[in-house]
């Protein structure tokens, strides 16, 4: 199956850079490349791609307010959505994630981690800088008292499930530390998704930080 990717930056090279670099894959396709947020609002609704990579500083409209329009709470049928930017600011990467992201990177992580981050995208995982995640984590670690209770509480399996996930393991790092299969994985996180209310797996970590159930 091949994944399907937009790119919004307002550089060029960059597009030009990342279009190479995807298409060169055997499981990917770039089907736009675009170099404004209002651009990419209009081409991502219209070709639904499978993983939007946004640029933070476009013109017209930003890569957050794009991420909002895209993926962020109330949206229908929700993108997923990777920020790709050369700005390592904590406001960016939290608003980034709270709008709706579902991984951050730096642009100079290099072709793997790019490619990496595109593919956990597509499979519903989330991937984000390793140089920004030890900073993430400290800051969701904190708990808040706004950390709301669940009306449903998880069963002690999807609790492990949940710690885990914030640890950021994927589907199938979970499955081989609790010995289950992976559909079984699966069945808990949409148990967990309905039970929190939350969309993607990044919000399931920040939940798991600010409620304590990590520390």
């Amino acid at each position: 199956m091949t994944i399907r990717v937009l790119i919004a930056d307002d550089q060029q090279l960059v597009r030009t850079g990342f279009q190479m670099i995807l298409d060169a894959q055997p499981d990917m396709e770039v089907v736009s490349a675009v170099a404004d947020g209002a651009e990419a609002v209009a081409q991502a609704r219209r070709l639904r791609p499978d993983v939007c990579l946004l640029d933070i500083r476009m013109p017209k409209l930003d890569g957050l307010e794009v991420t909002r329009a895209l993926a962020g709470p109330g949206v229908e049928n929700p993108l997923r959505v990777v920020i790709v930017t050369t700005f390592d600011l904590d406001e960016y990467v939290y608003g980034a994630l709270r709008s709706g992201a579902i991984g951050f990177l730096l642009k100079d992580s290099g072709p793997t981690l790019l490619i990496e981050a595109v593919r956990a995208a597509a499979a519903g995982d989330s991937l984000v800088s390793p140089s920004v995640t030890v900073r993430l984590l400290q800051h969701l670690s904190r708990p808040r008292r706004s950390a709301l209770p669940v009306e449903d509480p998880l069963t002690d399996r999807e609790l492990d499930v949940v710690r885990l996930v914030a640890k950021g393991r994927t589907n199938q790092e979970v499955a081989a530390e609790l010995f289950v299969s992976l559909s079984t994985v699966k069945t808990h996180l949409g148990s967990i998704f309905a039970k929190l209310g939350v969309r993607n797996r990044v919000e399931i970590a920040a939940w798991a930080w600010e409620s304590g159930v990590v520390s």
